[in-house]
């Protein structure tokens, strides 16, 4: 049968409140505040540096609002968060945070001063075998935040989420169209009825600007200065992901097909008039790929096509950010798509096969070189 384990000696010293591990020589803080006794491991075997520490715990424990503490349920600290941040947030993140809350509610019941580690470990302990890499990671990250606003707030001392350790999440194969599977989903969303043929325009639109689906679907004509050759891309009401316009190039491809769309409006469009008068084309193009048996691609497979053929041009992976509304330098996209690079660097390569063996095509005379 296994032993209890021995309770730790604690030591007193000549600092009131301030006790050493009889063990292990690290130093405890131990008070009362209003009735509750705190403890707490000072993580420390010197003991200036405890002292100071301790001083520094006492402070802490002042500020705490102990009763609101010991009354507020973790359900409507997560509230008050929400309702605070949640104002400066898209609708989908909203969404997916209130996602997150009534995931995490079942383990969290109690007050928020009664959270400790145990809580913390039980949750995650379940949800590693339950749920996906992507949607933990979206969970451990609401709960660190809730309980950051708790600290905040002034009342819990410390958060225990902090520890929990963020789950490696797999990459998503990155699907790609080329030029001929663009070309066949373009002519087989056009032979379709009239709504899928706004779909095509929509995926034009996309494939040409680079932009997120919400970004060219805001996109309205004063978004466009034909005579500067450039667009604003703003995101409309909800603005764009980093909440930052970017004006960028207005590509010979985008251009032209502007104009196209231009010259076939029964008017001239106004300026508050959106380029695209559907949401998202999920629909027609999941058809269109089924029909053409192409692979299934979606809205933000265009946004690849649209890097992929930039990459391709020999345009650096900073500018491509730029125009992507990235704001890391060009790491995200080395990372998402180097792999393009090398393809398209090796394809070139193989052009490169002159040699002294390499036999003189048919019919060419020797260039004359002017020194």
């Amino acid at each position: 049968m296994k032993a209890a384990p021995r309770s730790q000696v604690l030591e007193k010293t000549n600092i009131p409140c301030l006790y050493r591990s009889a063990d292990f020589g690290v130093f405890y803080g131990i008070f009362t505040r209003k009735g509750d006794q705190v403890k707490k491991s000072l993580k420390t075997t010197d003991k200036e540096l405890a002292r100071r520490r301790l001083e520094a715990l006492r402070q802490k424990v002042a500020r705490l609002n102990t009763k609101a503490g010991k009354a507020i349920l973790f359900a409507d600290l997560a509230k008050r968060w929400l309702d605070t941040v949640g104002s400066m947030m898209k609708p989908s993140s909203r969404l997916r945070r209130e996602t997150a809350i009534n995931a995490l509610k079942p383990y969290f019941t109690n007050t928020v001063r009664a959270i400790d580690k145990s809580h913390v470990d039980t949750w995650a302990a379940s949800r590693n075998k339950t749920a996906a890499a992507r949607t933990f990671n979206i969970e451990r990250e609401t709960l660190i935040q809730i309980l950051d606003y708790g600290m905040r707030e002034g009342l819990i001392l410390e958060n225990p989420a902090r520890v929990v350790e963020r789950r490696k999440q797999h990459q998503a194969k990155v699907v790609i169209p080329t030029k001929a599977q663009f070309k066949t989903l373009l002519d087989t969303l056009r032979k379709s009825d009239v709504r899928y043929r706004e779909a095509a325009d929509l995926c034009e639109l996309l494939a040409y600007s680079g932009c997120r689906l919400a970004e060219a679907t805001a996109m309205t004509w004063g978004d466009v200065n034909l005579e500067l050759k450039n667009f604003t891309v703003t995101g409309g009401e909800t603005g764009t992901k980093n909440h930052e316009a970017r004006t960028i190039p207005l590509f010979p491809a985008l251009e032209e097909f502007l104009l196209r769309v231009q010259t076939s409006l029964p008017k001239p469009p106004e300026p508050t008039d959106r380029i695209v008068q559907i949401d998202n084309a999920k629909k027609a193009i999941t058809s269109a790929c089924d029909t053409s048996k192409l692979p299934h691609f979606h809205h933000h497979s265009l946004r690849h096509f649209f890097c992929s053929n930039a990459i391709e041009a020999g345009v650096d992976f900073k500018t491509i950010a730029g125009w992507l509304g990235h704001k890391d330098g060009g790491l995200l996209v080395a990372k998402t798509y180097g792999h393009l690079r090398d393809e398209h660097s090796a394809a070139m390569a193989k052009r490169m096969n002159w040699g002294a063996s390499t036999a003189e095509p048919a019919n060419v005379v020797p260039m004359a070189v002017r020194v």
